[in-house]
């Protein structure tokens, strides 16, 4: 069983480590360059904090474990809702801007219930997935238009203010340098990332084995969370820093990539059906959490610590269904 897990647990350090690198060095190449901080935060974080489950899902498919790919998917918009929302507004109550509220967590609605919906009729196809990545490209088009416009923070990039926050050397006005180091190290994140996705995802086939349970599960669970470690790690972060603000657009942004980026690449690449017990099951409830959070956000426009309380017992009771 210890040999089980080492692969497990390697995986997940290199994909937290990689897409920390990443991230770091993607965006400070950007920043050199001169690149505005708003489209850094709207493309290199958000595809860089959510490179974990990218490479997750896509090894998981084309290695012909779904249950894997698309648990890790949901599972971790799950998570991100009822567990990292949760210990966020725990720490520190969530402040939510009425921006946020109004356009990003409406279009997590729409995605989440409109992938909820085709994941029961049709399988994803290397169609459904072109579609996907369309929205995805759609919404970062025009959130870029209206926060130029307005020249206000939206959801995906709160999730660059929350690694800002977390690294100094991230935020925007950091000190200009040569390109040679911040792209050997967002080159040496990625080969990390691609290997503690492998390593992950043969772990987590054998665990499943191991403990006589589905792949399905251990991707809702342990992939699901093990993947959202860097959402976690940057929410916990600024939620100590007293910038509970940022993790409501970190959670929202996260989880419309997860759908519309990650789900529509694992289509593209390794097309296959939707497992039907996420579909009947888990999907449903990823579209009641995305409700229940919206909701606690919008009355008195933050969520509060017995709400956070209330999520994280969500989770704890979620995971407590799947493990049989």
């Amino acid at each position: 069983m210890i040999d089980t897990w080492v692969p497990v647990l390697g995986g997940l350090v290199l994909l937290v480590a990689g897409g920390e690198l990443l991230v770091r060095g993607a965006v400070q190449a950007a920043g050199r360059i001169g690149v505005s901080p708003l489209v850094i935060g709207l493309t290199l974080v958000g595809f860089g904090t959510s490179m974990p489950e990218l490479v997750t899902s896509v090894q998981a498919g084309l290695r012909g474990s779904p249950g894997i790919a698309y648990g890790n998917i949901v599972g971790s918009n799950i998570a991100n809702i009822l567990l990292i929302a949760g210990v966020s507004a725990l720490i520190c109550p969530v402040i939510v801007a009425r921006s946020a509220l109004h356009r990003d967590a409406a279009v997590m609605l729409a995605v989440a219930a409109g992938f909820a919906a085709w994941a029961l009729a049709f399988p994803m196809s290397r169609a459904a997935g072109a579609v996907l990545l369309v929205l995805l490209v759609a919404y970062i088009w025009y959130v870029i238009r209206q926060e130029r416009a307005a020249m206000n923070g939206g959801a995906i990039h709160d999730k660059g203010a929350a690694l800002a926050g977390a690294d100094p050397g991230l935020a925007a006005g950091a000190p200009r340098g040569g390109l040679l180091v911040p792209l050997l190290t967002a080159a040496g994140g990625l080969v990390l990332v691609v290997a503690g996705g492998s390593l992950l995802v043969r772990g987590a086939v054998a665990l499943a084995l191991g403990f006589g349970v589905s792949e399905t599960v251990i991707g809702l669970t342990i992939v699901a969370v093990g993947t959202s470690l860097p959402e976690l790690v940057t929410s916990v972060i600024a939620a100590l820093k007293r910038q509970g603000d940022v993790a409501f657009g970190n959670v929202v942004g996260s989880n419309i990539y997860n759908i519309l980026g990650i789900g529509g690449t694992t289509a593209l690449i390794a097309p296959s059906p939707v497992p039907p017990g996420i579909a009947a099951f888990d999907a449903p409830v990823m579209v009641g959490v995305s409700v229940l959070l919206v909701l606690f956000a919008a009355t008195g426009l933050r969520i509060a610590r017995r709400e956070g309380a209330v999520l994280v017992a969500g989770y704890a009771g979620y995971t407590w269904m799947l493990w049989p």
